[in-house]
């Protein structure tokens, strides 16, 4: 009986997987996933020679769990018959191009909250078709690390950065002491912070 049992489970299993991909269940998701990646389903379609639609069938079969082996071998009429190769390209191209897509939002949303977005620059970053395209696009924009010499420079040490270069027979420490504040604790801290700044320019100038 126990044997019986678990075959006749076994079997129902089967019909539950067989019914969760079933092409009248794909057909339910099927406008989802086309109204979603439109973009990515002509890329795709294009790339391993196939039709958009053939293309989102399949990626609405994966989105469900699906694994290519079996979308290959038992859900041929779904796909209008992409083969193995076909899906395999098509699995690696979805999971590069939606990255690529959604880094493409966060890019365009840093820029535009920069008030920096402008037409031209929306319309390259819209056609961009590699992520090194677009992250090359996104460098001149992309907020910078804040360094010690930047945080130098917010504490307001660049006038004595400035000082320290401009009479060099002065003493140092004497003129760090009209620089100690509340974010900058001594006359030490107010020294590091200047040295900070004036080793930035010096590497800036030497690039």
């Amino acid at each position: 009986m126990r044997g019986i049992d678990g075959g006749l489970a076994r079997i129902a299993g089967a019909d539950r997987v067989a019914a969760r991909f079933s092409p009248r269940s794909l057909q339910r998701r099927l406008f989802v996933t086309l109204a979603v990646d439109p973009r990515i389903s002509r890329q795709i379609a294009a790339e391993i020679s196939a039709r958009p639609e053939q293309v989102a069938a399949a990626v609405a079969l994966l989105d469900e769990g699906a694994t290519v082996p079996f979308v290959a071998r038992y859900r041929k009429e779904a796909t209008g018959g992409l083969d193995d190769t076909q899906l395999r390209t098509l699995g690696e191209r979805l999971s590069y191009l939606r990255e690529m897509e959604a880094r493409r939002g966060v890019i365009l949303a840093e820029i535009r909250s920069q008030g920096k977005l402008t037409e031209a620059l929306e319309k390259a970053i819209t056609a961009a078709e590699t992520k090194a395209v677009l992250e090359d696009l996104y460098l001149p924009y992309k907020p910078k690390r804040r360094t010690k010499a930047m945080i130098a420079r917010e504490n307001g040490l660049e006038p004595l950065a400035d000082a320290v270069l401009a009479d060099r027979a002065a003493d140092p420490e004497a003129l760090a002491a009209g620089f100690v504040t509340e974010a900058v604790a001594d006359v030490k801290a107010a020294l590091e912070g200047a040295r900070e700044i004036v080793a930035e320019r010096l590497v800036e100038d030497a690039g």
